[in-house]
């Protein structure tokens, strides 16, 4: 082996050849979960629960590029909406809305290929990315564990997964952040891989002097840079994954300058690969995020658009007036993110979120005998976002094993697992003050996946292990997948909707947060 293959294998370890099986298995679980997902979208033909904003904010979105204020509250514009009557705005009064409009546009998407009256076009788009995120997760396991039986077990564990299959099913923005970070995630999984294969090989032709070269064109970082910037244009939440995902890169980048050979290693990372990602990924996620509000900045009828001249004295004086009232409309969100602490039913504290200790409940109705299909004297027709326990909890275990190999082994696929945790849920360890809810946890789920997948990537063993290590570890990891197939089978009725007798429903509801 030459120094450029040692190099490599340094820098890159084991990559899996096996492209067509590499494929197949992600392919095959996006194809069922996508067919679970589609199936019987539009039902029920109503606005569940958050749909109420964003699926008439969709609409407005496409009638006058901004969203548009309503002709009274939800109670009395929603039953006039979901019977086809689209006459709910005010024509000259842009609405205060306190999200960024890229998840909007999404969902609009699906409003203009089946209709804005039609409950299967409120909910296409994000049924699609939910779809699509199912091949994503699967050839981003693959890529991490080198493993495509792992690629294959990590698409089955997000098609069948409760909390993602509900989320797909309903017009909210939360999914849509989710998507966008987990396809930063692997724009930047591709830029390790492909930065590295340059380093060693400047390394291997240059020597030393290769080794601490800059590479200057990262073209998959900029992928990633224009997914957070697409995250942030659709919740602020955003954010966070691109502060921990910039770490994660530089990180990376630290440990290939040292694998390489690198003189003064850590100055180079730092100073070199560090601050050009933070430049260059900064540039693309603003440039991103002020492109998303075009439709705001063609308008006049926009909130808060024409501030600026309104309040000539006011604001930020060096910004443009159109800039300046668009940065007075954020400090105006920002203050009512701040002080959203009304209490509410299904509110919960972060500190509980990965055991699912309070899921918030999306619909629920009471049926009588002889409505909707009910057959005994009291039926449920419920929509909880009650993530599957049989991933969850398995995953929550697996963040003490994760910390452990990151620290301890350094292992840098458990640091990468960990980031995903890090920009989705520990933000919000920060915000206990605020009025918070337990489906915001659909925006870090991939690396609940990835955190299981990784716990079973332990059970089966190395490649180097006996055959009858990995016997047993086929037959553990078999049982497990049978066992989340049941944990989906058995709360389908309160994911969907279905009209069930409400004994049944009570069955599913095995603890009294639950309810």
């Amino acid at each position: 082996m030459d120094r450029g293959e040692q190099l490599r294998a340094r820098l890159l370890g084991f990559r899996p050849t096996d492209a067509l099986w590499g494929w197949a298995g992600p392919l095959l679980f996006a194809a069922i979960g996508g067919i679970l997902r589609f199936w019987t979208l539009g039902r029920p033909h109503q606005l569940v629960f958050d749909e109420t904003y964003y699926v008439k904010q969709g609409v407005s979105m496409l009638e006058y590029g901004v969203e548009m204020r309503w002709k009274g509250e939800g109670e009395k514009v929603d039953p006039l909406f979901t019977t086809g009557n689209l006459d709910v705005f005010k024509s000259t009064e842009g609405d205060m809305v306190v999200h960024p409009p890229v998840g909007k546009w999404i969902i609009a998407g699906g409003e203009w290929l089946f209709g804005p009256t039609s409950s299967f076009g409120w909910r296409f788009a994000v049924a699609l990315l939910g779809t699509l995120s199912i091949l994503m997760v699967g050839r981003i396991a693959r890529r991490m564990f080198g493993s495509s039986w792992l690629g294959a077990i990590a698409a089955f564990l997000m098609a069948f997964e409760g909390h993602h299959f509900v989320h797909s099913r309903t017009g909210l923005l939360d999914i849509i952040v989710m998507f966008f970070a987990l396809a930063a995630f692997g724009a930047l999984l591709i830029d390790r891989d492909w930065s590295r294969e340059r380093l060693a090989a400047r390394a291997a032709a240059r020597g030393v002097r290769g080794a601490g070269a800059m590479l200057w064109w990262r073209p998959w970082r900029l992928v990633a840079a224009l997914s957070l910037g697409l995250a942030c244009g659709t919740k602020w939440s955003g954010l966070y994954f691109f502060a921990a995902f910039g770490l994660m890169t530089v990180f990376w980048d630290l440990g290939a300058r040292r694998a390489a050979g690198t003189r003064h290693w850590a100055l180079t990372g730092l100073f070199k690969d560090g601050v050009w990602a933070f430049v260059t990924m900064t540039a693309v996620v603003l440039g991103t995020y002020l492109a998303s509000w075009t439709g705001w900045f063609a308008t006049k009828t926009g909130y808060n658009r024409t501030w600026a001249v309104e309040h000539p004295g006011e604001g930020v004086q060096w910004l443009p007036p159109a800039l300046r009232s668009l940065w007075q409309y954020h400090v105006q969100a920002y203050e009512f993110h701040d002080g959203l602490t009304s209490p509410h039913t299904y509110q919960s504290n972060p500190w509980s979120w990965m055991i699912q200790s309070r899921p918030t409940s999306f619909f629920y109705e009471n049926k009588a005998m002889g409505v909707d299909g009910c057959e005994v004297d009291k039926c449920s027709k419920a929509i909880t976002s009650l993530g599957s326990v049989s991933i969850w909890w398995l995953a929550t275990a697996a963040l003490f094993f994760l910390v452990w190999h990151w620290a301890m082994r350094r292992d840098w696929r458990a640091g990468a697992i960990l980031a995903g945790f890090v920009g989705g849920w520990l933000p919000w360890f920060f915000l206990q003050h605020r009025t918070i809810f337990t489906f915001y946890t659909i925006s870090f789920e991939p690396w609940v996946i990835l955190a299981v997948v990784f716990m079973l990537g332990l059970a089966l063993g190395p490649p180097g292990a006996d055959a009858r290590r990995r016997r047993l570890g086929h037959l553990v990891i078999g049982a497990y997948l049978l066992l989340v197939l049941a944990n989906f089978a058995f709360y389908w009725p309160v994911w969907t909707a279905q009209v069930i007798p409400y004994d049944h429903w009570r069955w599913r509801m095995w603890f009294p947060s639950w309810v």
